[in-house]
């Protein structure tokens, strides 16, 4: 009478429709069950293979293998974490040649002059240091200026703070610098180191001063970002003349000698 219609006798639900929806209905509830356990076995498959494999941590484990402590233990060099310094004139653990003590005037021949500066000024260090050579300096300055030179091309720091003093540092970093800014790199090649001979040695106080005049052959070029030559010629050889001072304090227990100051004559 308010217009609602009663329902046909398609339409009421009847007893097999209902006993249908309560079978499809536990069937679903079956599907999630089977689904659970089949996901839960895979799981604890997955963990126990894990632990198998990576093991279980229980505190005992002993730390990483540490090659640079190792090595700093060993005394053994890291090559990823040591320069191998070329200035290290006197090897430790070991002492260079005294310098020969016969007459003056054969104590340091083809080195210096009897009775020059230079001769002077090596028989004033060599007396505070028996252990000093001079020909073992010359040695070392040799592969040091080679380093050093081509470390600065490079702009590889780390190795010039290892030789070179902090004033003269300061002034290589500001060339690096100002090379970086412009977005410019050097490259650098030594053809050969001709002559390395002392011009000067003098101690001051407790420290020694060494000069040598190095003559050398290299070829070096600069160019931009865009491969664009600034500066230098890749196919020219130069002849180069550098006279550089190297220091030391004897008294240190330090061998390295640093440079000190640079010139070019």
């Amino acid at each position: 009478m308010l217009g609602l219609k009663a329902p046909s006798h398609a339409e009421r639900p009847t007893v097999g429709h209902y006993r249908r929806l309560k079978s499809e209905g536990r069937e679903s509830e079956n599907d999630v069950d089977i689904y659970t356990i089949i996901f839960l076995a895979l799981a604890v498959f997955i963990f126990l293979r894990l632990r198998n494999v990576l093991g279980q941590r229980t505190g005992g484990e002993r730390p990483p293998f540490d090659r640079t402590a190792r090595n700093a233990v060993q005394g053994a060099p890291d090559s990823n974490n040591v320069i191998t310094v070329p200035g290290k004139l006197i090897d430790p653990g070991t002492s260079a040649p005294a310098a020969d003590a016969g007459p003056a005037a054969d104590r340091w021949q083809g080195l210096a002059e009897p009775g020059s500066a230079l001769a002077r000024g090596l028989d004033a260090i060599v007396a505070q240091d028996s252990s000093f050579d001079p020909r073992h300096f010359i040695s070392g300055a040799r592969s040091a200026y080679e380093m050093i030179v081509l470390a600065f091309a490079n702009g590889d720091r780390r190795s010039l703070r290892e030789l070179l003093s902090s004033e003269v540092y300061e002034s290589f970093e500001a060339v690096i610098k100002d090379r970086e800014k412009h977005e410019q790199k050097t490259e650098t090649r030594f053809v050969s180191i001709d002559k390395a001979e002392l011009v000067g040695a003098e101690l001051r106080d407790r420290t020694a001063q060494l000069t040598v005049r190095f003559v050398s052959q290299m070829i070096s070029v600069t160019r931009d970002k865009m491969g664009t030559i600034v500066d230098g010629n890749p196919d020219k050889v130069a002849d180069i003349t550098d006279i550089w001072s190297f220091a030391r304090d004897i008294s240190s227990r330090d061998p390295n000698w640093k440079l000190v100051g640079t010139g070019s004559h």
